[in-house]
């Protein structure tokens, strides 16, 4: 079965939860910027949640359906049609041969999400579908997709068969309440650990970070979000040795502008590294859109591990209600 696509959109990639492993090697992770509406809209279609679907970025692409197809759209809200009609979001819903499934520009976040009933048919390397754009591997051969590009879908697991067979034609009644784990607000508190060098930088900068907002800029992208704001100073010059990164990672470059480092990281960093936000907000900072401000609140690690661990249950729990909503 294949899905034709129209017309490409700003940036339209194939992304699963990354490709975790070869770091050692110089191969970034990559995958969705919101991991979390990527996994809820495989959940939605009965896929496995690292499975692959499309991250559409602020304007999106026009899909062709050559078959019937279960298809769960989330993330941003892309005021998205199907055959010009407003496409219900974080449900699965059923997509009729021939029609039309249409992104328009983000009203509410950046990214949308939608997965298909199988997933994407592409192969894996090193372990991962996801898109790696900057070394052409990975996704959909290695690059965005374009205007012709055809999608292959998989083969569909039980849950899939047993949610088309309760759509029947029509929708279902009932959708996922994301305000738990998603903040689409565009005035955002992100959530931050000290980084290792956070105390080689005076004593004015560590208050202002987290007193004073901060806007994130237009030269941002998949690798890198550039904040602007308040200058951050060290307390005096010293060398770093590049080190390990991690998506979210705070990097203060000699300039003093925060660089927030994102899902096409690189695996290692020179910059010193003021914090680190936690890993249940970077869903939420993944959805801003340039020029959106940013306010960063200081938490500890227990904080951290507490909200993720919260967050993960949340997810565990819908699985678990949409297999007894089908099953029984």
């Amino acid at each position: 079965m294949n899905i034709k696509v129209l017309h490409s959109g700003l940036l339209t990639t194939v992304q699963d939860i990354g490709r975790y492993g070869s770091q050692k090697y110089g191969v970034i992770v990559s995958g969705a910027m919101d991991s979390y509406s990527l996994r809820l809209a495989n959940i939605l279609v009965g896929n496995k949640e690292n499975e692959a679907a499309l991250e559409i970025t602020l304007y999106g692409t026009t899909l062709q359906f050559e078959e019937d197809t279960l298809i769960a759209i989330t993330g941003g809200d892309f005021l998205t049609t199907i055959d010009g009609i407003i496409a219900p979001l974080w449900r699965p819903v059923l997509i009729k041969k021939n029609s039309i499934l249409k992104f328009n520009s983000a009203i509410k976040g950046s990214r949308a999400y939608v997965a298909f009933a199988g997933g994407i048919d592409t192969p894996k390397i090193m372990g991962s579908k996801s898109t790696y754009l900057r070394a052409n591997i990975g996704g959909f051969e290695g690059r965005a997709l374009q205007k012709g590009d055809s999608l292959n879908i998989g083969e569909k697991s039980k849950i899939s068969e047993a949610l088309l067979k309760q759509l029947d034609d029509k929708n279902v009644s009932w959708s996922i309440n994301f305000n738990d784990l998603l903040n689409f607000q565009q005035d955002l508190i992100i959530r931050v650990l000290k980084g290792t060098e956070f105390d080689r930088f005076d004593k004015e900068s560590q208050q202002t970070f987290f007193q004073e907002p901060y806007t994130l800029t237009v030269q941002s992208d998949r690798m890198g979000y550039r904040i602007e704001g308040p200058s951050i100073s060290l307390s005096e010059k010293f060398e770093l040795l590049s080190e390990g990164v991690t998506f979210g990672t705070i990097q203060i470059p000699p300039n003093g502008q925060p660089i927030i480092l994102m899902a096409d990281r690189q695996t290692t960093g020179g910059y010193p590294k003021f914090g680190q936000v936690i890993t249940a907000d970077l869903p939420s900072l993944a959805q801003l859109q340039p020029r959106a401000t940013i306010r960063f609140k200081e938490v500890t690690l227990l904080e951290a591990e507490t909200v993720l661990v919260q967050n993960e249950q949340f997810i565990n729990n819908l699985k678990t209600a949409i297999h007894y909503k089908l099953f029984h």
